[in-house]
């Protein structure tokens, strides 16, 4: 009696887990295919977030979103602004088309706080992404997906240590921006050497170098600069190499020419917080909440990073840096 529940039990589960394996690749295909893996209604999401032109860190971000979009029924907007009160007005215009979900970045968390505000009372849930893990909740949303800043700098403090650097600069690429500071103030917490931040004006490329530059020439003891975008971590490559400077660059964030630069040694190290996940999982949570009122992250914030890559785990991203989920 024994073997034979069993081995009814067995062919139970086998066929369970067929079926579940078989769905599980349909959904996957359809979704790859740009189609609904789910029946819901089309709700509308709209994401408002303080990238600037040409930031391919957020189009990894909105490649995610867009791919859990087509897979959870979503009609997705999406649009963006680094300047704080035109983010403010453009997520008040999500606000006017009476949106089924919203998703922010608090970059600039004391222009946004009003409007996210305005949004809660409206009833309309709010997810924040990237920036604001610490005025999230205050500010009524639902949680906060990213990762928390000041621990992804003092990763980055720890890392400078392991490689023996002395004197690092911190690269701001945008003023007034908290999380950026938060990144240079937790790395300069955990580094055991001086680091000094410098600022400079992000949307506008040869000045970055130029200001990299000027500052690596005057002061040779300077052995590592640190940038807080995959864009700027090329930048600083260049500076280093007109300056005739020895100082390691490393940055924040993943991209493919961080990848090969990691690769070719041209880089040091990089800290990935996954923005691909970022967008995905903020549309899914959204879906979720609608659906079925779940939220993740118990008030706390659900974190996509920090992970310090190396030229040790270069060759397995580089693939997904290149298809630009990564």
């Amino acid at each position: 009696m024994g073997a034979v529940l069993a081995a009814v039990l067995a062919a139970s589960l086998a066929g369970c887990s067929s079926t579940g394996g078989k769905r599980a690749e349909e959904r996957a295909q359809q979704a790859a295919e740009g189609r609904s893996a789910v029946n819901t209604p089309r709700w509308t999401f709209a994401m408002v977030t303080h990238s600037g032109d040409g930031d391919t860190f957020w189009d990894i971000v909105q490649k995610g979103a867009d791919q859990a979009a087509d897979k959870d029924n979503i009609n997705f907007l999406y649009s963006h602004n680094d300047e704080g009160q035109q983010q403010a007005e453009l997520v008040q215009t999500a606000i006017d088309k009476k949106v089924d979900g919203l998703i922010v970045s608090l970059a600039k968390p004391d222009s946004m706080k009003a409007v996210v505000a305005k949004a809660v009372k409206a009833g309309i849930p709010v997810i924040t992404v990237n920036s604001g893990s610490a005025e999230s909740k205050a500010f009524g949303a639902l949680t906060h997906i990213g990762q928390d800043e000041s621990i992804a700098g003092e990763a980055v403090g720890d890392e400078l240590d392991k490689r023996d650097r002395k004197k690092v600069l911190c690269v701001l690429h945008e003023q007034g921006n908290v999380g950026h500071e938060q990144r240079c103030a937790g790395a300069k917490k955990s580094f055991g050497g001086t680091m000094q931040n410098l600022y400079v004006d992000g949307t506008n490329m040869p000045d970055v170098q130029a200001s990299i530059e000027a500052k690596l020439d005057s002061d040779r003891s300077i052995d590592a600069v640190v940038t807080l975008g995959a864009p700027f971590a090329a930048a600083a490559v260049k500076a280093k190499q007109t300056a005739g400077s020895k100082a390691e660059i490393d940055t924040f964030d993943l991209n493919a020419s961080v990848a090969t630069g990691l690769q070719n040694g041209s880089l040091g190290f990089a800290v990935d917080q996954q923005p691909f996940l970022q967008g995905y999982e903020a549309v899914d949570l959204l879906w979720l909440y609608r659906y079925n009122q779940n939220v993740l992250g118990g008030g706390r914030p659900v974190l996509t990073g920090p992970q310090v890559i190396t030229a040790d785990d270069a060759d397995a991203l580089a693939e997904y840096t290149k298809r630009g989920t990564r």
